[in-house]
């Protein structure tokens, strides 16, 4: 078991808050939060036994989900509803990293 020291907690909780932030403009520049969750499955092990953890898993699960919700959006265009399922997507999203942000500011895990 390896024993995690306050810098390195210190290196996770920055990264966690660069990922957060990575999401957030990725809602106008979609690349980025493909490199957030690049850096949450690079880190992931590092993150494990801290609360950041549980935000790491967090972040992983938003990006999969917010994918899927696209997709399903987009084959779903042709009959109509892909925008509003586009646009429910967004908006989960956007409440997902401000929940996330906020757990994050107050130094709380995730509910995973």
């Amino acid at each position: 078991m390896e024993i995690i020291t306050q810098t390195d907690e210190r290196k996770i909780g920055t990264l966690t808050l660069v990922v957060y932030i990575l999401q957030a403009v990725s809602l106008f520049v979609g690349v980025t939060a493909l490199v957030g969750v690049i850096i949450n499955y690079l880190k992931r092990s590092e993150a494990a036994g801290t609360v950041y953890a549980s935000h790491f898993s967090w972040q992983i699960r938003t990006f999969w989900w917010a994918v899927a919700g696209s997709v399903v959006g987009g084959v779903l265009m042709v009959i109509g509803v892909g925008f509003l399922i586009w646009a429910a997507v967004y908006v989960w999203y956007i409440y997902r990293i401000v929940r996330g942000y906020l757990n994050y500011n107050d130094g709380k895990p995730m509910p995973v």
